[in-house]
């Protein structure tokens, strides 16, 4: 079995109760250490799990997955991911390739960038128009601002 298990925005405390106790079941636990920022230290996350975690880069998601899975055909494996587990294509491309094996698979989601937005005065969805925090840089001095429409704000 497969488990992705998204880990919330903040510390190791934010992980779901489902998340924790797929975590604390499973042989192997991999850590995907590449498309968000882990706001605490890897040594916090295996002592509040109790497991031990090994660290997933690119190379090793997208080159290796296949290593994974095969750990996931014969014992319990999680997948962890900052934020929710399907904030990148690199994890759904992971399911489709437990699908494709027959290799069962769940999914506990979590909060993501896209539940803060929020804290920056924002709403996810306003008369339909999309928003996108980006950073300044040359736009506004590096201040942060938002893009609607095309047209830049900035956020004050």
């Amino acid at each position: 079995m497969l488990y992705l298990v998204g880990l919330g925005l903040g510390d190791a405390k934010d992980i779901t109760v489902k998340g924790l106790e797929a975590v604390r079941r499973c042989r192997r636990v991999y850590l995907e250490a590449y498309t968000s920022v882990l706001t605490v230290g890897k040594e916090a996350l295996e002592e509040f799990y109790g497991k031990e975690l090994i660290l997933a880069d690119r190379e090793t998601v997208e080159q290796e997955a296949d290593s994974i899975l095969k750990d996931a055909e014969v014992c319990d494996v999680a997948f962890l991911v900052v934020g929710d587990p399907f904030g990148a294509t690199t994890h759904s491309d992971l399911v489709l390739r437990a699908v494709k094996l027959g290799i069962p698979y769940q999914v506990i989601h979590n909060a993501s960038i896209m539940n803060a937005v929020g804290c920056c005065g924002l709403q996810v969805l306003v008369h339909h128009q999309r928003k996108c925090i980006v950073n300044g840089g040359d736009h506004v001095e590096n201040e942060k601002c938002f893009v609607t429409d095309n047209l830049l704000y900035q956020i004050v």
